[in-house]
């Protein structure tokens, strides 16, 4: 025969991660600038905005442009 004996009910209760406001607007800022230089090489390097010479930063992100609708020919 089995015994049976009383489980302790445990649950994990998820504390919240607490952020600093000066460190959330690090964070904010420094992703704004990194996604504000993405969508200028991927949206709008080339041509007589270009700050490279030549058509390498184009032609590697060329596939990206035209999958997120920015026209190029």
């Amino acid at each position: 025969m089995s015994s049976t004996t009383p489980v302790a009910n445990t649950q994990a209760t998820a504390t919240p991660l607490v952020l600093p406001t000066t460190a959330a607007m690090a964070w904010l800022m420094g992703t704004t600038v990194l996604a504000m230089i993405v969508y200028y090489f991927i949206g709008v390097e080339q041509g007589a905005t270009a700050i490279f010479n030549g058509a390498q930063v184009h032609e590697f992100v060329h596939d990206a442009r035209h999958f997120l609708g920015f026209p190029c020919h």
